[in-house]
């Protein structure tokens, strides 16, 4: 497990090449690996411009029916998200992009949990299985 600082944009890049050797030396497949790594840029950025930075745990795991894989826990003590629902919704966006950063992240892993209120930051975890 390893556990990589957001501070700037340069660690975002450094997210998204520690998660595509994660993946690869997991076993995912090459589109798996480009899904995982999209979804991690996703959401490495929303902890970078929405929370003024995080924290990205990456682990080689092993999911309940024997099948290896990935889980990142994206952290922040940002301001929170005071409604998580609107904040998955397609097109709904705080900031200048096209609001399909978490729920674009959602659709490409096949494990999402976003933990969020105001003023206590927020936790996103995803996962994604060798097929």
């Amino acid at each position: 497990m390893d556990e990589l600082p957001i501070v700037s944009g340069d660690d975002v890049v450094r997210v998204r090449q520690h998660v595509r050797a994660a993946a690869a030396g997991s076993g995912l497949s090459l589109v798996d690996q480009t899904k995982l790594v999209t979804a991690a840029s996703e959401l490495a950025r929303n902890a970078l411009v929405h929370a003024g930075g995080g924290r990205a745990r990456v682990e080689v795991t092993e999911s309940p029916v024997g099948r290896t894989g990935i889980r990142i826990t994206f952290t922040d003590d940002g301001p929170g998200i005071p409604d998580v629902d609107l904040a998955l919704t397609d097109g709904w966006t705080t900031g200048d992009g096209l609001g399909l950063g978490l729920s674009g992240a959602r659709r490409l892993v096949d494990e999402f949990e976003l933990v969020s209120k105001p003023g206590t930051g927020t936790q996103v975890v995803v996962a994604k299985w060798s097929r």
